[in-house]
């Protein structure tokens, strides 16, 4: 759902999908949901994707991804390297969509979320002070951490890792009025 929008616009659009498929959760709390099953996410209809703001490009990785489901579940007992070539499988996934879904679903210490918009510039920056970086500088500042890359870029983020913003923020873009 984050693959190439900003985070307001995924947190917007999974928010909608999960209260209109999903189930609201047992409890007190009327205002927290069940994230729908893999069924019930396959039979989101395509007006609702593109009500909730995901693109044609996002829906259909995420319908490949809900078909794959028990095999792409099997990730979650297995050693990183592995893992991630399994969820490299499914068209649409790549490098850091791997990557983060390890991170999270794993607990993956070592999971860099290469090819992000911004976290290579503000490695970059916490190492060096250069305001901006590639990736391939943010792996090679990484290369001694081998094994904890994604827990020291958290702690980096923890101790203040910012790198220089030069013009404006980027605007998200609103796919519904397409």
């Amino acid at each position: 759902m984050e693959q190439k929008v900003t985070v307001l616009e995924a947190r917007r659009a999974m928010r909608y999908l999960v209260r209109r498929h999903g189930t609201p959760a047992p409890g007190p709390r009327p205002d927290l949901y069940v994230m729908p099953s893999a069924r019930q996410w396959a039979a989101i209809p395509s007006w609702e994707w593109h009500k909730a703001g995901v693109d044609p490009k996002r829906a259909p990785t995420i319908l490949r991804a809900v078909r794959l489901a028990p095999r792409l579940e099997e990730a979650s007992t297995m050693a990183g390297a592995q893992a991630f070539e399994r969820l490299m499988t499914v068209p649409g996934i790549g490098i850091w969509t791997a990557a983060e879904t390890l991170q999270r679903d794993n607990g993956d210490p070592d999971a860099v979320s290469v090819g992000d918009y911004h976290l290579a510039n503000h490695i970059g920056h916490f190492f060096t002070g250069r305001a901006r970086s590639t990736d391939e500088q943010m792996l090679e500042l990484l290369a001694p951490y081998a094994g904890q890359r994604h827990r020291v870029c958290t702690l980096a983020f923890l101790a203040g890792a910012s790198a220089p913003r030069f013009g404006p923020r980027l605007s998200p873009n609103d796919h519904r009025k397409r």
